[in-house]
């Protein structure tokens, strides 16, 4: 039911999918990335050598397209296209500057709302993206705002992608989390914004575990858990 789930919405790269995940832990509650299934969606666009902010390219490609997500035994989010594992393959750097764009798109939004929605519907759910309490769950019980400086998030996503093995440059990371912000908070629809009862937490100051402390104390006094 949509009244004991918990929306969290904010920019990219404040930590939304690690303290969702662990929030849903904590709560024994079901963990959605709604930005992995968006990523998805860029993915076969990129397949598909489309331009992911032309909805003449993209928009066909929904026709019959197969998204599925599902839980391995350590509970975390698997997505698939057309039956392959992608949840390795939609964390490429190129692919999140994609999703934005698709995720710009009515189309694609409309096919993937419902998808979402049933989520929520039979389950309780923790669910993070952008427009979670103002578009996809506006009666989640409860509604918060994550967010970070900037600066902050692009160190964190330099740190997390070495980590990976990846090569990542701080400053074109800043460039890309600056311009995927502006992309957000400008789109037509559905854009990034606060919900009018969703609580504020910044965690620029904060570390992952204060993090999760704050947002634990928000949503327990919410949900009077």
């Amino acid at each position: 039911m949509q009244e004991r789930s918990i929306a969290i919405d904010g920019p990219a790269g404040a930590g939304k999918s690690t303290l969702a995940r662990a929030l849903a832990q904590e709560l024994g509650y079901l963990y959605v990335d709604t930005g992995a299934i968006y990523r998805t969606v860029a993915l076969r666009a990129r397949e598909a050598g489309a331009d992911p902010s032309d909805p003449g390219q993209v928009e066909p490609l929904l026709d019959g397209l197969e998204i599925r997500m599902d839980y391995g035994p350590d509970g975390e989010q698997r997505m698939y296209l057309s039956g392959t594992d992608v949840t390795k393959a939609i964390r490429d750097n190129e692919i999140s500057g994609m999703a934005s764009k698709v995720a710009a798109l009515p189309g694609v939004r409309e096919f993937l709302l419902d998808f979402q929605r049933r989520q929520a519907r039979e389950h309780d759910v923790v669910m993070d993206g952008r427009d979670i309490g103002t578009v996809v769950l506006p009666q989640a019980g409860v509604k918060i705002f994550l967010t970070a400086s900037p600066e902050a998030r692009a160190q964190r996503r330099t740190l997390e992608l070495r980590q990976r093995g990846q090569d990542a440059d701080f400053d074109e990371i800043l460039r890309q989390i600056r311009q995927r912000d502006e992309q957000d908070r400008t789109r037509p629809v559905a854009p990034l914004r606060q919900a009018e009862d969703a609580a504020l937490l910044d965690t620029t100051n904060l570390d992952l575990k204060g993090s999760l402390e704050a947002l634990l104390t928000l949503v327990r006094e919410r949900l009077a858990l």
